[in-house]
C-alpha cells in the first residue's frame, strides 16, 4: 500500500536532529516558555517576514485568540460579520463563532478553492468588519486584491495559513499579508510538529502585546491578569522539534513541488480534474495537498484502494452541513457542495519514490467511469 502520508518515514530523515533537540530540552530543566520557544518565534517570524511571532497550542487557538484580541482592542464587537469561504475546514468557522462573531459564508473560486474576490465584494454589508482568507491546500489567496478591498472598506484581515507554510505571491509570504495570521503545525502539515502546535504572526505591536497575554492566562506578569485569557502556550519540546523541521522546510517544499509538477503534466484522464494554479502562484504553491476532482469520487477512491493507493477526502462535509451548525443546513452553496462531493487527495510528500509517483500516475490514467 502506498500510504497517503507516512509520518514515521518523513520524520525519520531528521531523527538524530530531533533526538538532539529533545535531549537539549530535557537537560535544560525548563519546559514551558523558555529559550526554545523564543528562538523558534524569532526564526519563524524571519521565515515569514513578519515582525512578530507567538507560539500557541494549536492552529485553532491561533485564529480564535487573534479575533479575541481584536475584540479586546475595540476593533471588533460581538455580532460583527467575518467573510470566509464556505469550503474551508470547520476550524476556520469555529474560531469565528467562539468569539460570538458571525461567519458570512461565500462561495470560493471554482478553480483555486480559495476566496473569490467578486464574492467578497457581494458579501460586504454595514456589519462586515473582517475577512478570513484560507490559503487552502497550499496556494495563497488573491491577497493583493483582498488587502485592497480591506483598505477600501476599513476591514481587518486574518489569514488562515494552516496549509500554506512558505507559500507566497509578489515576493511576500503567507502570514505577512493580513493584519494577523494563524498557523497550524499539526504533524501532517508541511511544517509539522510531533504533536499539536500553532503560531500567530503579525506586524502590529499592540496586537502582539494583547495576544502574548491572552495565551498565558491573560497575564504578562505572573499572578497579575489583565484579561480573561487561556492556557495556549507552545511548549519547549514542540518548539525544539519545529526548529529542526523549519531548517528543512524549503527542501520539503521543493520535493512537493517536483512531484506536483509530474502529476500536473502526466495525469491525463478526462474523468479526473486536476488542481489549477492561479496567476502569480506558479512557483510558490507549496502543495500541502494535491486535490483532484471526479464526478464519481467513491468509485475512483475504491479503484485506487484496490490498486493499493491510499487517499483521503479534504473535506467530505462542508461546515454549513454539519450538525454543529444545524441552523445553516438549508443554505444553498452549490459550488462548495460540488467540491465536497468531488474532491479527493492523493499521496504527496517527500517520502514518495519515483517509482511510486510513476505508479500513481499510471493508475490514475487507467481509471474509467
Amino acid at each position: 500500500m502506498i500510504n497517503f502520508l507516512n509520518l514515521k518515514e518523513l520524520n525519520s530523515k531528521y531523527e538524530s536532529e530531533l533526538q538532539e533537540a529533545c535531549s537539549r530540552v530535557i537537560q535544560s530543566g525548563w519546559y514551558i516558555m523558555g529559550e526554545e520557544l523564543s528562538n523558534f518565534e524569532s526564526e519563524f517570524a524571519t521565515y515569514v517576514g513578519s515582525k512578530y511571532c507567538l507560539g500557541v497550542a494549536n492552529g485553532l487557538d491561533a485564529l480564535t485568540l487573534s479575533l479575541k484580541a481584536w475584540i479586546l482592542m475595540g476593533k471588533l464587537s460581538e455580532g460583527d460579520e467575518v467573510i470566509v469561504q464556505a469550503n474551508t475546514y470547520i476550524a476556520s468557522i469555529l474560531a469565528i463563532t467562539a468569539n460570538n462573531l458571525v461567519p458570512v459564508l461565500v462561495e470560493p473560486s471554482d478553480t483555486s478553492f480559495n476566496l473569490s474576490v467578486d464574492n467578497i465584494k457581494k458579501a460586504i454589508s454595514p456589519k462586515t468588519k473582517a475577512i478570513l482568507p484560507v490559503h487552502l491546500y497550499g496556494q495563497l489567496s488573491p491577497m493583493d486584491e483582498i488587502m485592497n478591498i480591506a483598505q477600501e472598506h476599513g476591514l481587518l484581515v486574518l489569514e488562515d495559513c494552516a496549509q500554506s507554510h512558505g507559500a507566497s505571491v509578489s515576493g511576500r509570504n503567507a502570514g505577512n499579508w493580513g493584519h494577523a495570521a494563524g498557523f497550524s503545525f499539526y504533524p501532517g502539515k508541511n511544517l509539522g510538529a510531533l504533536g499539536d502546535a500553532g503560531a500567530i504572526t503579525t506586524n502590529d505591536s499592540e496586537f502582539f502585546d494583547v495576544v502574548k497575554a491572552l495565551r498565558n492566562y491573560g497575564s504578562h506578569k505572573k499572578y497579575q491578569n489583565i484579561y480573561e485569557g487561556v492556557n495556549s502556550r507552545l511548549d519547549e519540546i514542540q518548539a525544539a522539534m519545529l526548529r529542526v523541521k523549519l531548517r528543512h522546510l524549503n527542501d520539503e517544499t521543493f520535493a512537493r513541488q517536483k512531484i506536483s509538477k509530474i502529476y500536473r503534466t502526466s495525469i491525463v484522464n478526462p474523468y479526473i480534474t486536476l488542481p489549477e494554479i492561479s496567476a502569480g502562484n506558479e512557483s510558490s504553491h507549496v502543495w500541502h495537498l494535491f486535490v483532484i476532482r471526479a464526478n464519481n469520487r467513491t468509485k475512483l477512491q475504491e479503484y485506487l484502494s484496490h490498486h493499493n493507493i491510499q487517499t483521503l477526502i479534504h473535506y467530505p462535509i462542508p461546515p454549513h452541513k454539519q450538525q454543529a451548525y444545524s441552523s445553516w443546513n438549508n443554505l444553498s452553496l452549490p459550488i462548495t457542495e460540488a467540491m465536497h462531493r468531488e474532491v479527493l487527495s492523493i499521496p504527496l510528500d517527500s517520502t514518495l519514490s519515483d517509482d511510486n509517483v510513476k505508479y500513481i500516475v499510471e493508475t490514475l490514467n487507467g481509471y474509467t467511469e
